[in-house]
C-alpha cells in the first residue's frame, strides 16, 4: 500500500478478532488485521472434548460493547439454526470447541481480516509518520495506528527446556497436548505439571484414558478452586482495570501474584470429575496408581533409562527426590510478548513497557502514531488482561481512542464493588 491505513492489527487472536468485528461499524475506519495462520483457530492442542470456556457466552466478540451486532455468538447460533437448541441446552458457558467454531464464523465474515500474511516487523517510519509492517511474503503495509495482538507463548520452566527442545523426549507443554496425546497414552508414565485449568483438563483426560502410572505435581500448596463468587468476580470488570493501573507499581506487582485463584485455579466441576474418577477407581479398596503432589518445584531435570529424571523439592518439608517418568506435560503457563514490534518504549522499574489506561504503548515523543496492545499488560491493567469478557469493552476503548471521539459510549460504572476511597 502507497498510502498508510488507520489502523493495523498484528495477530487475529481473540482479542484482535473483536476489535475487528467492532471496527466494522465505525465509519470512515480504514482498518486491516494479518495473521501467519491459514485460517482462525483458538487453542487447537487444549480443544479437549468437553472443556468449556471459563466466562459466560456473552463473554462474546462484540456483545458486552455492541450486543445489536450481527457478529455477536447469539447470531451466530441463529446463523447455524441453532438456536433453539441452545435454549433447551440451557448453557451458561459453552464448549470450548463451539467458541473456536463461532470465532472462525466471525472470521470469515470480515474482509478485514487477512489469513497467511506473517508480519516479521513493526517499526516507525519517519519519513511517511506511520507504522511500517514489513511481512515474510508480500510489500509493506503502512498504519497510523497499530495493535499487537500477537497472544502469549508457551512458557516452559527453564529446567525443562532442553528436553522440550529435544525431539526425541516426550515433554511438551500443555498448548500441544491433543498433538501429543497418543503418544502420551502409550508412554510408561506421565507427569503433568501445574494446577491451573489447563493441567487439570490434561490430567482429568488422561485420567479416563489411562488410570494408572500417572503423576500431577504442582508448585501451588493445593489443587485450588477457581474464585468464582459474583462479587470477587468484580475484579474482571473495567472499575477494577481502571483502579488497578492507578495503583503504584509495587502494590501493582504484589497484587497480581496474591490474585492467583482469580486466573490460576480450577473451576469447581473439573476439581469435582477427577475425584470422582480417582473415587471410582478406588472401588474394592485398592488404591489408583496416581500420584497427586502439590507445594513441590522441579529444579532440575535430564535423561534417564529412556525416559525422564524430574529433581523436585518440597520447600515446605525441607525434602526433595528425584521422579522418573516417561512423559512430561509442562501446564505452565504463557509468556507476555510485543512482538513483531522492534522499536523503543517507555519502561517501569523491571523493564516493562509502560502502558496506557487505554492500552496504548508509551512510545517515544517523534513517535505520532498510536500502538496499542492487547493481552500484554497484566503488569499494569491486573488479572482482567487475558479474560475473554473484557474483550469487548477493551475494544471498544482502543477504538474510541483511536478515532478520537466516542464511537461506542462505554458505561461509567460496571462493579457494585467501590474499589478504593472515593475521591483518591
Amino acid at each position: 500500500m502507497n498510502r498508510p491505513v488507520d489502523l493495523a492489527g498484528v495477530g487475529i487472536g481473540p482479542f484482535n478478532l473483536s476489535l475487528a468485528a467492532l471496527a466494522v461499524r465505525v465509519p470512515d475506519l480504514e482498518a486491516v488485521f494479518f495473521d501467519r495462520r491459514p485460517e482462525f483457530r483458538w487453542h487447537p492442542g487444549l480443544l479437549i472434548e468437553g472443556t468449556t470456556l471459563q466466562v459466560p457466552f456473552l463473554a462474546d466478540l462484540v456483545s458486552l460493547a455492541d450486543p445489536t451486532s450481527e457478529l455477536s455468538f447469539l447470531n451466530y447460533l441463529r446463523a447455524k439454526d441453532r438456536l433453539f437448541p441452545f435454549y433447551f441446552s440451557e448453557r451458561f458457558h459453552i464448549p470450548r470447541a463451539e467458541y473456536d467454531d463461532y470465532c472462525r464464523w466471525a472470521s470469515e465474515r470480515l474482509p478485514s481480516c487477512r489469513f497467511g500474511r506473517t508480519v516479521a516487523d513493526v517499526r516507525w517510519n519517519t519519513g511517511e509518520q506511520a507504522f511500517s509492517l514489513s511481512f515474510e511474503e508480500g510489500e509493506p503495509v503502512l498504519a497510523r495506528n497499530v495493535v499487537l495482538g500477537v497472544g502469549t507463548s508457551p512458557r516452559v520452566p527453564e529446567a525443562l527446556r532442553h528436553l522440550a527442545d529435544d525431539p526425541g523426549v516426550l515433554a511438551v507443554h500443555s498448548a500441544d497436548y491433543l498433538d501429543a496425546r497418543e503418544e502420551l497414552l502409550a508412554a510408561p508414565s506421565v507427569t503433568v505439571l501445574g494446577s491451573g485449568q489447563s493441567g487439570a483438563e490434561v490430567f482429568l483426560d488422561l485420567l479416563r484414558a489411562r488410570p494408572h502410572g500417572l503423576r500431577w505435581l504442582s508448585r501451588t500448596r493445593s489443587f485450588a478452586p477457581m474464585e468464582y463468587s459474583k462479587l470477587g468476580l468484580e475484579q474482571f470488570t473495567p472499575d477494577y482495570t481502571d483502579y488497578f493501573h492507578g495503583l503504584p507499581e509495587p502494590v501493582r506487582d504484589r497484587l497480581v501474584p496474591s490474585q492467583w485463584q482469580l486466573y490460576k485455579g480450577i473451576d469447581a466441576e473439573t476439581i469435582a470429575a477427577i475425584h470422582d474418577e480417582l473415587y471410582e477407581l478406588s472401588i474394592g479398596g485398592a488404591w489408583p496408581s496416581v500420584t497427586l503432589t502439590p507445594g513441590v518445584e522441579v529444579v532440575g531435570a535430564g535423561y534417564a533409562d529412556g525416559g525422564i529424571e524430574l529433581r523436585v523439592r518440597h520447600p515446605e518439608q525441607g525434602s526433595a527426590a528425584t521422579v522418573h517418568t516417561g512423559a512430561v506435560v509442562a501446564a505452565t503457563g504463557y509468556t507476555e510478548t510485543l512482538a513483531p514490534f522492534t522499536g523503543d518504549c517507555a519502561r517501569d522499574g523491571s523493564g516493562r513497557p509502560v502502558i496506557g489506561r487505554d492500552h496504548r504503548l508509551a512510545l517515544p515523543p517523534e513517535v505520532t502514531g498510536s500502538l496499542f496492545v492487547q493481552n500484554a499488560e497484566r503488569h499494569t491493567h491486573g488479572v482482567g488482561a487475558p479474560d475473554l469478557g473484557l474483550a469487548a469493552w477493551r475494544s471498544a476503548r482502543i477504538l474510541n481512542a483511536i478515532s478520537g471521539r466516542t464511537v461506542y459510549p462505554l458505561p461509567e460504572r460496571t462493579a457494585f464493588t467501590t474499589f478504593g476511597l472515593e475521591g483518591s
